[in-house]
């Protein structure tokens, strides 16, 4: 398993893929957080604090995570080499769980260097130091968390098909459906009963939870749970060739 993983993270970096989807994240987020003017601009603003990193972040994931998994089954099941995989000395759930990690790998070398932001942040505060510390703390664990659920639809959404511009498509619109479709479809009036049920659903619900700083444990067993689903659904639609 750990050969496999090594080899992920080594296919990523070895391409432009790896390079690009850290570059793109750290230069949109930069654009809005330092460069745009308005009221996200950090230094527009007069508020010591990382809201625009944590409001914008969700959304670039959501096209970048799909990105970099979108090739991780469908390569292989394009190039015929899904079934010599399959016969590796590896259940079909450790070939899954490489992948995905090596995907997590990149979104978590994609969040490190904000932490310059952070530190920014932190030293331009009037006094030094005035950001809220815990609550940009319990932000970086949320986003991470909601990435690494996106990576987990993504890895998901490659499983589904041969080709990967279908399955970066299938993965975007599942995690927007994840992430904010919940909410959306809570408004109808058929829902007015259960709305609250059907906003625990979605990701942002919790991601706004961990965002104010409380890392609560249902939150935590939410984001784990949903990753736990996609990946067990994976490895379902996996199996289903040897039916």
């Amino acid at each position: 398993m750990y050969t496999l993983l090594k080899k992920e993270i080594s296919g990523f970096f070895s391409s432009l893929t790896g390079y690009i989807v850290i570059i793109v994240f750290l230069i949109i987020n930069s654009l809005f957080m330092w460069i745009f003017p308005g009221a996200n601009n950090v230094l527009d603003s007069g508020y010591a604090t990382l809201d625009t990193l944590f409001t914008i972040s969700p959304w670039v994931f959501l096209f970048l995570a799909p990105a970099v998994t979108m090739r991780m089954f469908a390569d292989e099941k394009k190039s015929g080499t899904i079934e010599l995989l399959l016969t590796r000395p590896l259940s079909d759930f450790q070939i899954i769980i490489a992948k995905y990690l090596a995907g997590l790998v990149l979104v978590l070398f994609s969040i490190l260097p904000t932490l310059i932001y952070f530190y920014s942040v932190y030293q331009l505060g009037n006094p030094v130091g005035s950001i809220d510390t815990g609550g940009t703390w319990g932000s970086f664990i949320g986003l991470f968390f909601l990435a690494a659920i996106y990576v987990a639809i993504g890895v998901l959404s490659s499983s589904f098909t041969e080709n990967q511009i279908i399955a970066f498509i299938v993965g975007m619109l599942l995690c927007f459906i994840v992430y904010i479709g919940f909410d959306y479809l809570s408004e109808l009036a058929l829902f007015k009963s259960i709305d609250g049920l059907i906003i625990n659903l979605g990701i942002n619900e919790h991601y706004k939870s961990m965002s104010r700083g409380v890392i609560d444990s249902r939150d935590m067993i939410y984001f784990v749970s949903a990753i736990a689903f996609f990946l067990l659904i994976t490895k379902t639609i996996l199996q289903s060739r040897k039916w």
